[in-house]
C-alpha cells in the first residue's frame, strides 16, 4: 500500500509556495503592465478591435507597432505566434460601429505599404465595446466564485460535514489558482473559452474528490478504531486506479487539441490540461489532508 500522506507536508509547502509566487507575480506584472492589468485579456474582456492577420513571412512585433503608431494608430498590442506567421493586432477603442472592418483593412494596407514584398491577409476580426468587455469580465469572475460557493454547500450537505466541504473547496481553489498562475507567468491570453475551461476543471476535480471522500466515509464505518490517517491512506489506494484511468483518458483527448487545435483552441486545451493534471494532484494531496485537519477538531 502506498503511503500518500507520508509526504503531505512537502506537497503542502509546495502549494503554499505556489500561492505566494502567484501573489508576487500578480503585483509585479500589474506594476509593469502598460494597461495596469497583470493578465493578458482577450478583446472580449478589454473591449476594442482585435484582428488576426496572416503574414507571408515572419515580421517582428516591434516593427508592426512602429508602423501603426507612425500612422496615428496608438495603444496597439501585438501578439506573435512562434509556430506560425500569424499575428494578432489589438487596438483599444471606446466605441465601435460600422468602421471596424474599415479600420482592419486600413491597418492591413498600411503594413503592406510599409513592408514591400510582404503579403498580409485578414483571418478573423473581433470587436466589442469597453463597457461590455468589463461587464463580461466581472460576470466571468462571478461565475467562478459562485461555482465555488455552491460546491461548498453541496459537499457540506452531501457529507454533512464541514471538514469534507473545506477540503473540497480548498482543492478547487488550488486548481483555479494553478491555472491562473500558468496564464500569468507565461503571458497566455484569458478569454471566455478559458473561463469555460476553468469551470469544466472545477466539475472534473470535484467529481474526483467526491469519489475519494465517499470511500473515506465508507471506510470510517468499515474500519472502526482505525486512525483517520490510516483510513485516508486506504481510501486513496482503493480509488487510485480509477483516478489514474480517468486522468489518462481525459489527457488523451486534450493533448491533441493543444498540439494540433491551432491558436483558437490552444489556450482552452492548455487550461484543461493543466487543470486535469493538478486536479488529480489536489484531490489527493490538498483535499484529503485539509479534510483531516478539520476532521480531527470535529471528531
Amino acid at each position: 500500500m502506498i503511503d500518500f500522506l507520508k509526504y503531505r507536508a512537502v506537497f503542502g509547502l509546495f502549494s503554499i509556495f505556489f500561492f505566494f509566487a502567484f501573489i508576487g507575480g500578480y503585483f509585479y506584472k500589474k506594476s509593469i503592465s502598460q494597461f495596469g492589468t497583470p493578465f493578458v485579456y482577450n478583446v472580449e474582456f478589454t473591449g476594442g478591435l482585435e484582428v488576426l492577420y496572416s503574414f507571408s513571412q515572419k515580421v517582428p512585433s516591434e516593427k508592426i507597432v512602429e508602423i501603426l503608431e507612425k500612422h496615428a494608430i496608438s495603444g496597439v498590442v501585438v501578439r506573435v505566434f512562434t509556430d506560425t506567421n500569424d499575428i494578432v493586432v489589438r487596438v483599444p477603442l471606446r466605441s465601435l460601429g460600422s468602421e471596424v472592418e474599415k479600420l482592419a483593412r486600413h491597418m492591413q494596407d498600411v503594413v503592406m505599404e510599409e513592408l514591400p514584398g510582404v503579403t498580409v491577409e485578414i483571418q478573423k476580426t473581433d470587436a466589442i465595446t469597453a463597457g461590455v468587455g468589463q461587464a463580461m469580465r466581472w460576470k466571468s469572475m462571478q461565475a467562478v466564485f459562485v461555482g465555488l460557493l455552491l460546491m461548498l454547500f453541496y459537499i457540506a450537505w452531501r457529507f454533512w460535514s464541514f471538514a469534507f466541504a473545506a477540503g473540497a473547496v480548498f482543492a478547487l481553489f488550488h486548481d483555479v489558482l494553478v491555472i491562473l498562475s500558468f496564464f500569468l507567468f507565461f503571458d497566455l491570453e484569458i478569454s471566455l473559452n478559458v473561463i469555460g475551461a476553468v469551470l469544466a476543471v472545477l466539475g472534473y476535480s470535484i467529481n474526483d474528490t467526491i469519489v475519494i471522500f465517499s470511500r473515506i466515509r465508507e471506510n470510517i464505518l468499515l474500519l472502526p478504531g482505525s486512525s483517520i490517517h490510516h483510513i485516508v491512506n486506504v481510501s486513496l489506494n482503493e480509488t487510485l486506479r480509477r483516478t489514474l484511468l480517468t486522468s489518462f483518458a481525459t489527457t488523451l483527448v486534450v493533448v491533441p487539441l493543444a498540439l494540433f487545435g491551432g491558436e483558437v483552441l490552444r489556450t482552452l486545451s492548455l487550461a484543461l490540461l493543466i487543470g486535469f493534471v493538478f486536479g488529480t494532484y489536489s484531490s489527493i494531496y490538498i483535499a484529503s489532508p485539509v479534510m483531516m485537519l478539520f476532521y480531527k477538531k470535529n471528531k
